[in-house]
Parts: structure tokens; sequence; C-alpha cells
């Protein structure tokens, strides 16, 4: 599949939890991360979503948040994914950073070039990728 959104995270249903509305979707990726979908019940039914299919969750980069120090706090956003920052690729405006997971996967934000130098962003450097829920898109085989 081509797509314009960076991160594509192929995994399996691990847990549907279907409300009157919405969707919860667990997906189990190799490195035994999960990754949380908010999406319609018509989508859900639409895409014959259950526990043990194989999809693939798209999430667009400029949707991931970088966090090297929670100071504390707690986050409300499902998606916390800890890894280790392998890239960091400046632009004019925003800077592109890559963080691989426990898993292997990889996850790329892109942020403004003011947040790298804030948080002193850099290669080697302990980071969480964190995602809403909402932003999570499904995809499967069709």
């Amino acid at each position: 599949m081509k797509t314009s959104a960076r991160n594509q995270f192929t995994g399996i249903v691990s847990e549907v939890l279907i409300g009157a509305v919405n969707a919860e979707v667990h997906v189990g990726l190799k490195g035994g991360e999960t990754i949380v979908a908010s999406i319609t019940k018509e989508s859900a039914e639409k895409l014959a979503i259950k526990t043990g299919l194989k999809v693939i969750a798209l999430v667009k980069a400029p949707q991931v948040i970088i966090v090297t120090d929670f100071g504390g706090y707690k986050v409300s956003a499902r998606n916390q994914l800890p890894g280790t920052i392998t890239q960091v690729k400046p632009g004019a405006v925003n800077t592109e950073v890559d963080i691989e997971l426990k898993g292997g996967e990889q996850v790329t934000s892109t942020v403004t070039n003011d947040s790298v130098e804030t948080l002193g962003l850099r290669k080697g450097q302990s980071a969480t990728a964190i995602f809403k829920a909402g932003a999570v898109i499904l995809a499967v085989a069709g």
C-alpha cells in the first residue's frame, strides 16, 4: 500500500471494544507495544475488524508529539510509545525526528525547529512518541 502517512505499523488486532458510536481497536505490534485506534462503529463493521485480524495502523508524522520528560505528569493520549531517537533531520522550518521502538518499528514525527532546540533532541536520546487514538487510521487487506 502506498500512502502519504509516514508512520505505518503492521500489527494484529488484540481487542475490539464497540460503543454506541465509536469502536476502540487495540493493535499489537511485534515489539509488544500496543497502538489504540478510535474509529467509528460503522468503519469497524465495514472493515470487519475483529480480534486476530492483521491491520496497518497509519499515523501522519505531524500528529506525533515527542516527550523527553513527563515531569511527573500523566498524559491523556492513549498511544505512548517509548524509544530512542535514531535521526534528527532539520529543515527550514520543521525537523523530522525518527524514534526506534524496542521491537524495531520506527515512529517519525515532524516538529518545529524551536521544539528540537527547546527539548535538546539528539540521536541516542530516549524519547516517547505520543498520539491520540483518533489520529490512527486503520487499513485492512481488501
